[in-house]
């Protein structure tokens, strides 16, 4: 299930190569899914039990919820039928082989790739299982080695060895490197002594050579906690990197031709391979060059170069290897660096909140995109506003936040000037943005989405650039709402078309009640077809005029005099707070039967606070935009007033503020 990932995919690979009949099915048709398909692999669109059919195992990727229903009926076929991890079958696989696994936090799809390359270069025919892939090498391949016997399992297999679910600790490989470690994954490991034991069990459980990278404390105590000496014969541990003491030390290796510090380690980790299967220095730096040529896909990878504006995308989420990615993108020194950026999961988001501000430091521009959450749901201090509000509480550095990925791109694509560079960082779906940067470098949509403004005081507008056209409002729809004199709209600020479109209201009042007919884009609709409900209607183009019949709200004098209702206008004006300057309103439409102000003041909304926008002491509905305040403060402090109020009483508030997202 989820055969379609870049690691499930190998794995169904290496077993329909060796002999097992696999089948597979994910969401949807995928070039990967092609691959397999061609490699003689059925693939199922969609999930059905009818797929465990005459099967004896299933294999799932943790993407899929426990309450996916084929998942939940293989379950309950056991023990007929088994159901597995991917990384306890790829473990096995490994366990059975000459198994070189690649581990750590950081780099390890590119260290595989490069040890799978280098080894191939050298002459051998390795077999591999990677976590990426580039235009030569795929997700997985099966290989033969000449100066062994294939069918004796001495064939060397190169496999990215994942910690993420804990599988880590079922391999028993020949030879183990270890890159650089750090806390991560905490939607599976409670805390950092579980997520390093992961690490202790397969160092404890490699059989002939642990290579180890000596830039890394962690991981090199994490070495010399369990060998030398933790058995009989234990595996020899060899070190890389460019500590003065690394055994395979990058002053020996000076022109290894990859760009950044971290790449350099990983290819250096690739060499200590080589040498440990007795390739010489000379066979090696001969075949090295070759070796590095390629990273893996997403791993600073050219995705469009046009107009002297270069775009790359790469899958760093870890604020260490967004440090890395941001480094690399400074030393191509660009006139202006700027990042796009998509946190992975919620709590990654929340536990390293404060560690990404700094690995950005050398980007001149950040936008952050709403987090991708993979399979968790939102937890307190995991949304995007909360990073948001860490960035700016870090620097002045320039940050906006955006309501979507295509947001994000569209604004660096719009705001593009010659010489900059953008660089798209993400392990969830930004990746998709990719496909726009392709087809907005060669035909750029020249379309806007028009926006009809009234007076705009209850219109947020982003601070990025985008497509939207905002246009004023023409005709008897313009004047002021107050000119129509209704008692319970007083002092309620806006045009009368603004207040028809969002069918504004007070006092358990609409607008709708008094509307007969509107003119929208030159044609009549009577109100009962404008779709009028609560802060809402269905119109979507401009409002030009309207008609109104007073005497349905009981207010017949209207007709002939505004002022009619002067006294009661006074009475309902004398119950309504008078907003301070820098404010749109209320921000959220009240829940049925309460009252949002009521529900945000009671989740503590009034102690919020973004960069220079805060909630209103005398109203927790109220945003007050301070005079340093962006329109991204206010986007990130509404999602945050939605939140407390979410997670306490599991309401989910509306935005009354239109142009707002923070669902």
């Amino acid at each position: 299930m989820g055969i379609g990932g870049v690691g499930m995919a190998g794995v169904a690979f290496l077993l329909k190569k060796t002999g097992h009949h696999v089948t597979g099915c994910d969401k949807y048709s995928t070039p990967r899914t092609r691959w397999l398909e061609a490699c003689g692999i059925p693939v199922d669109v969609g999930h059905s039990p009818d797929h465990l059919d005459g099967i004896d195992e299933l294999v799932v990727t943790p993407a899929v919820p426990q309450t996916n229903p084929e998942l939940a009926s293989a379950r309950g076929l056991s023990p007929q039928m088994r159901v597995r991890y991917r990384g306890e079958v790829l473990a096995e696989i490994v366990n059975a082989s000459d198994g070189i696994a690649v581990c750590g936090t950081h780099g390890k799809t590119t260290t595989a790739t490069f040890t799978t390359q280098l080894l191939q270069n050298l002459g051998a025919s390795p077999s591999w299982c990677i976590g990426g892939e580039t235009g030569t090498v795929p997700v997985a391949g099966l290989g033969t080695d000449p100066k062994t016997d294939p069918n004796a399992g001495t064939v060397p297999l190169v496999v990215e060895a994942d910690e993420s679910d804990g599988t880590l600790a079922l391999y028993h490989p020949r030879t183990l490197v270890l890159n650089a470690v750090d806390f991560d994954h905490l939607e599976h490991f409670s805390s950092k002594e579980e997520y390093f034991d992961c690490y202790r069990k397969v160092i404890e459980q490699t059989t002939e050579m642990v290579i180890v990278c000596a830039d890394h404390p962690q991981a090199v105590a994490l070495v010399k906690g369990v060998c030398p000496p933790r058995r009989d014969c234990p595996p020899k541990v060899v070190t890389f990197g460019f500590a003065p003491d690394a055994q395979v030390n990058a002053a020996d290796w000076p022109d290894i031709p990859v760009l950044g510090r971290h790449n350099v380690a990983n290819a250096l980790a690739a060499i200590a391979v080589a040498l440990s299967r007795g390739y010489t220095r000379e066979q090696i730096a001969a075949a090295l060059p070759g070796a590095v040529s390629a990273l893996p896909d997403r791993r600073f990878e050219l995705v469009a170069d046009s107009d002297d504006v270069r775009v790359y995308t790469d899958y760093a989420h870890h604020p260490r290897e967004l440090e890395c990615a941001v480094s690399m993108a400074a030393s191509l020194k660009p006139r202006r660096l700027r990042a796009i950026f998509q946190p992975h999961r919620f709590s990654r988001t929340k536990a390293l909140c404060n560690e990404f501000p700094p690995a950005f430091a050398k980007a001149d521009e950040v936008v952050l995109v709403p987090v991708y959450p993979a399979f968790e749901e939102p937890i307190p201090g995991g949304d995007i506003a909360d990073l948001y509000k860490a960035f700016r509480d870090f620097s002045a550095q320039d940050v906006k936040l955006a309501r979507s990925a295509e947001e994000a791109w569209r604004h660096a694509f719009l705001s593009r000037e010659s010489d900059d560079l953008v660089l798209i960082a993400g392990a969830g779906d930004v990746i998709q943005t990719i496909p726009l940067v392709k087809r907005d470098f060669t035909s750029p949509p020249d379309a806007h989405r028009r926006i009809f403004l009234g007076a705009g005081s209850n219109t947020w507008r982003s601070d990025l650039a985008t497509d939207e056209q905002y246009v004023r409002t023409q005709g008897p729809a313009r004047l002021p709402g107050a000119t129509l004199g209704i008692p319970w709209m007083a002092g309620i600020p806006g045009t009368i078309g603004g207040w028809i479109k969002m069918n504004a209201g007070a006092f358990g009042h609409s607008i709708s009640e008094v509307v007969r007919r509107v003119k929208v884009d030159g044609k009549w609709i009577a109100a009962e077809n404008c779709g009028f409900s609560y802060r809402h209607s269905d119109i979507s183009g401009e409002i030009q005029d309207a008609e109104f019949d007073f005497a349905k709200a009981g207010l017949p004098l209207l007709a002939e005099d505004p002022h009619a209702y002067a006294d009661d206008a006074a009475a309902f004006l004398a119950k309504r707070k008078n907003f301070p300057p820098g404010t749109k309103g209320s921000v959220f439409k009240n829940p049925p039967d309460d009252h949002a102000g009521r529900l945000l003041e009671a989740a503590g909304a009034k102690d919020l606070r973004v960069g220079g926008a805060y909630v209103w002491q005398e109203h927790a509905n109220v945003i007050v935009a301070g005079p340093d305040a962006t329109a991204s403060d206010f986007l990130a402090l509404a999602r945050l007033m939605a939140r407390v109020v979410f997670f306490k009483f599991n309401v989910r508030l509306e935005p009354e503020v239109c142009g707002l997202t923070v669902w």
